[in-house]
């Protein structure tokens, strides 16, 4: 019996679920959403959120334990991404930066599946885009004298 085993082993080798964390971080951190199973999406957010609580800190340290989790070439980017853009948005929230949304089960395999993202994220170049988008519309409004 499992008493009191955290985590779920996804069916894994240790050295591949590290990957795979690792890996769908990566991907939550760019793409700010991601769709995956159900399971792997509990597991990562209890992942994720620990990187963002790093991340919130703003140190040297945070940005160590950041990159020891994260594997691969995009540790430095994706420690930058969190820290410079996602975690000042969570700066007074404790925990609960993300969101599991349920969606239906996988055709193939009839697998639960559902999307992970950030909760209440802005990105700041989406903003920016929609701001001269709304100026382009409104010079094609008003006709030049």
């Amino acid at each position: 019996m499992r008493h009191l085993v955290r985590g779920r082993k996804l069916n894994r080798t240790a050295s591949h679920r590290k990957s795979l964390m690792s890996n769908m971080s990566c991907s939550l951190i760019k793409h700010k959403r991601i769709v995956t199973t159900e399971q792997k999406a509990k597991e990562l957010r209890a992942y994720i959120e620990r990187l963002v609580t790093y991340a919130k800190k703003d140190s040297l340290h945070g940005r160590r334990l950041i990159m020891k989790k994260i594997r691969g070439k995009l540790k430095k980017e994706i420690s930058n991404i969190l820290i410079h853009e996602i975690a000042p948005n969570y700066s007074d929230r404790n925990g609960g930066y993300t969101r599991i949304i349920k969606l239906s089960n996988r055709k193939n395999d009839n697998a639960n599946m559902s999307i992970i993202e950030f909760v209440n994220f802005q990105d700041k170049s989406s903003d920016d885009n929609t701001e001269i988008k709304n100026d382009d519309k409104n010079k094609e409004l008003k006709p030049d004298k």
